[in-house]
């Protein structure tokens, strides 16, 4: 098992395949409101709650008369004003993520103890382990869960209505600290004492540093106690109807944690392991969750993640499911940007998701095709019907002026709306309004249009206006690359010339190639030049007004950065792939972005999210990782490099007139 960094900053997350987790940090001392061992959606992949944030666990001796033995704590905390409790305790000797969080501490006495965590696939609850591995067993491990009952985006505080008291029915205990809060459910082979406490003031740095609230206060109802001279000490913690019934704790921890390891061993490779945290059940079917620990389901990210979560990785049933599940929400030609958290309807502001929509169907359709998998006819029926409404509506004009117009192009924006992937705003200040005719979006317009040709020929005309188009008016020829939008806030022959990634798109990241020959080559090289970094592309030139070297501060400051130079690992696909074209997508060509681009990024895996790419990282050396650990299409877009787009084997060709079989 390969060992990784201890400390505050690198985290690890177990995911429950239903929009629920756990996750804190490999030192263990939790940093973020959002860390904790149970965090269940209600409403899957929605409606999170934190039920159980934590826990305290140390070891005493096991009889009274034992001086030789001090108490021993394996957890620390950190309280306002940054003060970590204990100082000192057991030293956590390593930490390791495969097959799940593993931590080993020594003893004062050379005893050594491991606590393990994971939790099952689809089954809403989290195993907890604690064993001795090597030393004298005449111990006592104690345990003190920390409850709150929160929304997972909240604070928790002190309060007369928080419930301690607790049902116990043999090796099950129950709490319910609040009326509105599900019941919180332990199962364990240990003995439990009721202590009802308050823990004031956890302070989480990371919130701290975001300039958000960062303190909060947790009840702890009682104690859990193990004589760890007769075994195992098992703990398992979810929702009373999530719990499985049946078999002691000691035994189903065993038979869980064998299906769990021979389930993650059938995913593959560790990145492919990291890609299934993020599929995750919608209703019926199946949704991409955009990031942990606060994205749910976003549909711009759903689309782009998914041809590397699902196609690069032979996962087409999911694709299948996730791509019919959005499918139902076209809504005036129009796919929401996302679900809300806790109820609320669907949000309709974005220009580019339905977009992203059509390229994710052509991918799926060709993916079926190439293997030869009969699509079912209310399947290709029900896809055919989404991508036609989406086209009718942008040709006919849709929110927010989205709108096909005269020389084949889109487009689209008002004063104060975000519609784009640059989509920071702050209060009423749009940090990267992109009104217009963006360059990227154009680029996803032809190819949807493209793409339109698995059904009819209708758009064709269109596509031929707008390609002609696009190739006149967004080359900057005294730069020697594409403008970022034409038509700027709806002024003809106004133009954004700020040298931005989007333009990459252009050339790869999507299925047809709008710009080729020696521009597409000055283009890319151009964006290696200036974006390039190795975790992602930059999100604006260095040279630029405006440009932002890193992403911190509070909210405002960090918006202001978002999409003023931060680098995005996401982008790194498109420009890979673009890079990877310009040379002849030859065997050699391959290799040599593989070694060049693919495998610094992947040297990230354990740097911020372990397994996993951050969502964000600052634009100038180190390139500190920032914003979600875990993102979809970060992991998505690295998915499809090594699996598709770096693969050995011919050059893969798009071709619409391919014909999806039918059943």
């Amino acid at each position: 098992m390969k060992t990784v960094p201890i400390n505050d900053h690198t985290e690890w997350l177990e995911a429950d395949g239903l929009g629920g987790f756990a996750s804190g940090t490999t030192s263990g001392v939790r940093t973020r409101r959002y860390h904790a061992l149970l965090l269940a959606a209600m409403t899957p992949p929605t409606g999170r709650m934190v039920l159980v944030n934590g826990l305290d666990a140390w070891i005493e001796p096991k009889t009274a008369g034992d001086r030789s033995r001090e108490q021993e704590y394996l957890t620390r905390q950190r309280y306002r004003p940054g003060v970590v409790v204990p100082e000192r305790g057991a030293t956590l000797e390593s930490f390791t993520h495969e097959p799940w969080p593993t931590w080993t501490y020594r003893l004062a006495d050379g005893t050594r103890i491991e606590h393990e965590v994971f939790v099952p696939a689809r089954r809403g609850f989290v195993a907890a382990r604690w064993k001795v591995l090597s030393g004298p067993v005449p111990l006592l491990l104690k345990v003190r869960p920390f409850l709150s009952g929160r929304d997972s985006h909240a604070t928790h505080h002190e309060n007369p209505v928080f419930r301690f008291d607790a049902q116990v029915e043999g090796d099950r205990v129950r709490w319910r600290p609040y009326e509105s809060a599900p019941d919180i459910t332990a199962l364990s082979n240990g003995r439990y004492r009721t202590d009802p406490q308050w823990y004031r003031g956890f302070l989480y740095s990371e919130e701290l540093a975001r300039g958000l609230d960062a303190e909060e206060d947790l009840g702890a109802p009682g104690i859990f106690t193990w004589d760890l001279s007769l075994g195992d000490a098992v703990l398992l913690l979810g929702m009373e109807d999530t719990l499985p019934e049946g078999s002691d704790p000691a035994s189903l921890y065993t038979l869980l944690a064998r299906r769990e390891h021979a389930r993650r061993a059938r995913l593959g490779s560790p990145l492919e392991r990291a890609g299934d945290a993020y599929l995750v059940r919608r209703g019926d079917g199946k949704t991409i969750i955009a990031g942990y620990p606060w994205f749910t389901d976003w549909g711009r990210d759903t689309f782009i993640a998914l041809r590397g979560l699902c196609l690069a990785t032979g996962r087409l049933t999911d694709a299948r499911s996730i791509l019919l599940e959005w499918a139902g929400q076209v809504s005036e030609g129009m796919l929401p940007n996302r679900f809300v958290d806790q109820g609320g309807t669907a949000e309709y502001n974005t220009i580019d998701a339905s977009l992203w929509f059509l390229i994710a169907v052509h991918d799926y359709l060709t993916a079926m095709a190439r293997r030869r998998n009969p699509v079912p006819a209310q399947d290709h029926r029900a896809l055919e019907d989404a991508v036609r409404a989406i086209l009718v509506g942008h040709v006919r004009g849709t929110r927010y002026g989205i709108r096909a117009t005269g020389d084949g192009l889109l487009a689209g924006g008002e004063a104060g709306v975000q519609l784009t992937w640059m989509d920071a705003k702050v209060g009423d200040w749009v940090v990267t309004p992109r009104v217009g005719k963006p360059v990227e979006i154009q680029a996803l317009w032809l190819n949807a249009l493209r793409v339109a040709e698995w059904f009819t020929q209708e758009y064709r005309p269109l596509y031929e206006r707008g390609a002609a188009a696009f190739a006149d008016r967004f080359w900057n020829a005294e730069g020697g690359y594409l403008h970022d939008v034409i038509d700027a806030g709806h002024e003809a022959g106004t133009v954004d010339p700020s040298f931005r990634p989007n333009q990459i798109l252009a050339v790869g990241g999507l299925p047809f190639q709008l710009l080729d020959g020696p521009r597409a080559r000055q283009v890319v090289d151009a964006v290696e030049r200036v974006l390039w970094t190795p975790l992602g592309l930059r999100t604006l030139a260095p040279a630029s007004p405006g440009y932002q070297p890193v992403y911190a501060g509070d909210m405002r400051a960090r918006d202001g950065a978002y999409h003023q130079g931060t680098v995005w690992p996401w982008l790194l696909g498109p420009f890979v792939e673009a890079w990877v074209r310009v040379r002849g997508d030859t065997v050699e060509a391959r290799h040599e972005a593989r070694r060049r681009f693919l495998e610094p990024l992947l040297a990230h895996l354990n740097e911020a999210g372990l397994g996993h790419i951050s969502e964000i990282a600052d634009a100038e050396p180190p390139h500190t990782p920032r914003g979600c650990p875990f993102q979809a299409w970060s992991v998505g877009e690295a998915l499809r490099l090594q699996l598709d787009v770096l693969r050995d084997g011919p050059a893969r060709v798009s071709d619409p007139k391919l014909v999806a079989l039918t059943v």
